[in-house]
């Protein structure tokens, strides 16, 4: 008999579908996994997480118009090759399983955007040449032995690569050839000599190399106490080179002052050539920040969040940045299977610091947006049940509109993510609505502005670029924005946005940032 997720996905005529927690463990252990849900063709979204599922059937190849494969947090411990038929994949995850090997065909997936295989048991990782969408690869807390192969120039748009926890003792001097790098974190490895080549990325913002027994004593002291720029800077001089890679930018390699020069040549052109500013404002100790809970983890774990300053809203302004909500979440957002925004008027906050956590769904109150009475997610979840079936067979449609088609996500979940403002008030529950007493109005002159992810925090990170990009244009020539820190239960910083790394709008000269 299918499952009941299965059931309503066919009859709603849904491309998305979510399987989560012990409820789907029992019935795998019970019954194996429905063969049915290969029977969704139209199906772009499929999430499979925290269950012992162990592998995945040949018959994912089905899955045709599949674009995001979520699968963390499961036990699988075998893939099947078939995963390469699935042509429009853009986001797979399988990061917290029990993987050994990855097939060597997955990387016929030209589509792919982000791979995550981060927490698993690999010794070994696929040559990847051609996969020039590719961005994102995090292959973090493993067991690998040598650098993966990956520096091709083909990989124009790898911007974020994580290897740490590994045990690499050689970075290949081809890591030149990543010209967009923008993250490298290859801490916690065996690595003794960086090469000189690191530092012809010139696009490069975060670097990690600590907790490796590197041998320049000097340069392990720098990786300790500074800055990627310092980092870079030393590395440059002092590191080693093969001889091709010497003369790559001048006739006696770089020359840090005059390019310093030419770089600060180029940003006066910048600035003063640009039709819009972002002021970014360091976070202080007295500023907002969001405290993480381990209770979350496991939910919707991945958020950033930042204040947006001296606003002056009018009625055309208020109601396009409403409008460029909808369209970011049907765009960026993947229609929220990758992330949903959520905006807050500073001032309704209150004062203090907010928390994001999960709650059962009893135990989560709120008055949600546009609603009149309090209500428990529960119960907020029936009721937006029962208005879309209604509305459904009203207007005689096939499938759900409007914020009853999320519902899925959060389907047989135990428990729901939400952030809390200092009074214990829920004010946010992604990724279906946020609380009606933080609204934004005409008279909102400062905002607090939230991005969750079930997927990554760059994925969060790509979509509040995306929505400041956005709002500079809109509302005018300065947008002020403050940053917000992330924490843990015990205070310790987990991330802040937008950090040194972010608002990086290679596409758009028209707009430049300064950080005070």
């Amino acid at each position: 008999m299918s499952w009941h997720e299965v059931v309503n996905a066919q009859k709603e005529k849904r491309h998305e579908i979510v399987l989560s927690g012990n409820e789907i463990s029992e019935r795998i252990q019970k019954n194996g996994l429905d063969s049915t849900i290969f029977d969704l063709i139209n199906l772009n979204y499929l999430q499979i997480s925290e269950t012992i599922l162990t592998e995945i059937p040949d018959e994912i190849q089905k899955l045709v118009n599949l674009q995001t494969l979520v699968l963390y947090s499961n036990k699988i411990g075998k893939l099947t090759d078939k995963l390469s038929t699935l042509v429009k994949l853009k986001v797979l995850d399988l990061s917290r399983n029990c993987l050994k090997r990855i097939p060597s065909e997955i990387s016929h997936l030209l589509q792919l955007t982000s791979l995550n295989v981060s927490c698993n048991e690999l010794e070994a990782f696929p040559a990847f040449s051609k996969n020039s969408k590719l961005s994102t690869l995090d292959l973090s807390n493993n067991k690998l032995q040598e650098f993966p192969d990956v520096c091709y120039v083909e990989l124009s748009n790898l911007s974020e690569l994580r290897l740490s926890g590994n045990i690499i003792e050689v970075i290949p001097d081809k890591i030149s050839n990543l010209t967009n790098l923008k993250i490298f974190y290859v801490n916690s490895n065996k690595i003794k000599v960086i090469p000189g080549e690191i530092a012809d990325c010139n696009k490069l913002k975060e670097l990690n190399l600590q907790e490796n027994p590197i041998t320049d004593k000097r340069l392990l002291k720098l990786v300790v106490q500074c800055h990627t720029k310092q980092v870079l800077d030393y590395i440059n001089k002092q590191c080693p080179r093969t001889s091709s890679a010497v003369n790559k930018n001048t006739k006696k390699g770089r020359k840090v002052s005059t390019d310093h020069a030419d770089d600060e040549t180029v940003l006066e052109k910048h600035v003063k050539d640009a039709l819009y500013k972002i002021t970014v404002k360091h976070f202080t100790n007295d500023s907002v920040k969001v405290i993480v809970k381990d209770a979350v983890k496991d939910v919707r774990q991945h958020l950033v969040a930042c204040l947006v300053l001296n606003l002056e809203l009018t009625e055309e302004t208020f109601k396009k940045f409403i409008q460029l909500q909808t369209k970011l979440h049907d765009t960026q957002c993947d229609k929220r299977n990758s992330a949903t925004i959520a905006t807050h008027d500073l001032k309704r906050l209150g004062e203090g610091d907010l928390t994001y956590t999960a709650v059962a769904p009893n135990e989560l109150v709120i008055k949600p947006l546009n609603r009149a009475q309090t209500m428990t997610g529960a119960q907020l979840f029936a009721k937006l049940q029962t208005e879309a079936e209604n509305l459904r067979k009203e207007k005689k449609r096939s499938t759900y509109s409007g914020i009853h088609k999320y519902l899925y996500l959060l389907e047989g979940r135990p428990k729901y993510p939400c952030l809390l403002n200092a009074a214990g008030e829920v004010i946010s529950f992604p990724p279906i609505t946020n609380s009606d007493t933080t609204k934004m109005s005409l008279d909102t002159t400062a905002l607090l502005i939230e991005v969750t992810s079930a997927i990554s925090q760059h994925v969060c990170k790509r979509v509040a670029d995306a929505l400041l990009k956005e709002m500079v244009q809109l509302f005018g020539k300065t947008l002020f924005v403050q940053q917000v820190k992330n924490v843990d239960t015990d205070g310790n910083m987990k991330s802040v946005y937008p950090s040194r790394v972010d608002l990086a709008f290679d596409d758009h000269a028209s707009i430049v940032v300064e950080r005070e």
